[in-house]
């Protein structure tokens, strides 16, 4: 089992940053890769950024290319979202979520490859 706390999310204006932080918890955390995932009311919930487990391979979702960067600590159980240059569409609740992988390169970007997932955090970007 792995439990997760997100944390920093907000209000920001259009061309500011957040950096949202995920809490792990449960399981030895270099074990799991971490992902980056964002809801909005009636819409399915999108993939943004995923990170393996030894932090070397990443992935984004073209439209936060350039302007997002996931990273993780393994010594603090604890995977970041960098988040700049933030516009109205980025308005929406982030989760992350974990999944145990084999091997230290291996990531997923769809949903159901992730079993655990936190509560999730308002992020609102006003125009």
């Amino acid at each position: 089992q792995v439990q997760l706390v997100e944390s920093g999310g907000g209000l920001v204006q259009a061309g500011g940053s957040l950096r949202l932080s995920c809490a792990a918890s449960g399981r030895t955390f270099s074990s799991v890769a971490m992902v980056w995932f964002r809801q909005v009311p009636g819409k399915e919930r999108d993939f943004v950024a995923a990170i393996s487990r030894s932090g070397g391979n990443t992935d984004y979702t073209n439209s936060v290319k350039g302007r997002f960067t996931i990273s993780r600590d393994n010594a603090k159980n604890t995977v970041y979202l960098q988040m700049n240059s933030l516009k109205p569409e980025d308005t929406a609740v982030y989760y992350c979520a974990a999944a145990i992988t084999a091997h230290w390169g291996q990531l997923y970007i769809a949903a159901y490859e992730y079993p655990y997932w936190g509560q999730g955090t308002q992020v609102t970007v006003s125009s």
